[in-house]
C-alpha cells in the first residue's frame, strides 16, 4: 500500500439538516433568517441557532441543528443509528442527490413541514480546491481509498467521493458512525491511498 504526499484533516458530521426559504420560513416565521453561531470547515457555511425536531415513523430527535445558508432543497443527512431510531433507512447519497430518498417531518417553532423526500446518509467525501485535486492527482467525482492511521482502530475507507471546486476548502467528511467506528476525531488527518 504506497499513501499519496499530504494529509487531509477531518470534519465529522453529525446529524443535521440544510432548509429551503420556503421551508425556513414555514418552521420559523415569514420573516425568518439563518442564525450563525459558528464558522463550519467550508467556507461560507455555518451552523446556525437554529434547531428542529425530526420524526420518522418510529422515533424523533429534538434539537437537530440547521446548518447555513439556505438551500433550494431541504435536506436532512443523519448517520444509520438515527436513522434507525427514526424507523426509516435512507440511502447513501452524495449531497443534493435527495430524488427517490425518504421524507421525514420537521417541527420548528412555527409550524411543520412534512417531506416528501430529503433524507439521505451523506456519502463519504473529500472536499478540494482545483489546485488540491492537481496535488493529489485526482479530479472530480473520482473514487477513491483513505487511510485513518488511528492507534488501535487504523481503518481503510473506500468509496470515498472527491468533490472539487474553487469555493471549497481541503477536508474529508464523514458522519458520526463512521468516525466512531474508527475512532476518528475533527482535526485528525488522513491520507489518501496511491493506486499501484
Amino acid at each position: 500500500m504506497e499513501l499519496k504526499e499530504g494529509k487531509i484533516v477531518v470534519g465529522v458530521s453529525a446529524r443535521h439538516l440544510h432548509l429551503s426559504e420556503a421551508d425556513l420560513k414555514v418552521l420559523f416565521g415569514e420573516n425568518a433568517q439563518l442564525t450563525p453561531i459558528k464558522d463550519l470547515g467550508q467556507p461560507g457555511q455555518y451552523a446556525s441557532e437554529e434547531k428542529v425536531k425530526v420524526t420518522g415513523p418510529k422515533g424523533s430527535f429534538e434539537s437537530v441543528r440547521v446548518l447555513g445558508p439556505v438551500r433550494k432543497d431541504t435536506q436532512v443527512e443523519v448517520s444509520l443509528t438515527d436513522a434507525y431510531k427514526l424507523g426509516v433507512v435512507p440511502p447513501v447519497r452524495d449531497s443534493g442527490d435527495i430524488e427517490g430518498t425518504p421524507g421525514v417531518k420537521l417541527i420548528g417553532p412555527a409550524g411543520e413541514v412534512d417531506l416528501d423526500k430529503g433524507l439521505i446518509l451523506a456519502k463519504r467525501h473529500i472536499h478540494m480546491t482545483p489546485d488540491d485535486a492537481e496535488r493529489f492527482d485526482v479530479k472530480d467525482k473520482d473514487i477513491v481509498s483513505v487511510l485513518c492511521d488511528t492507534e488501535g482502530r487504523k481503518t481503510i475507507f473506500q468509496d470515498v467521493l472527491i468533490r472539487v471546486s474553487p469555493k471549497y476548502a481541503l477536508e474529508f467528511h464523514v458522519d458520526t458512525d463512521e468516525a466512531n467506528a474508527s475512532f476518528l476525531k475533527t482535526g485528525d488527518e488522513i491520507q489518501i491511498i496511491k493506486e499501484v
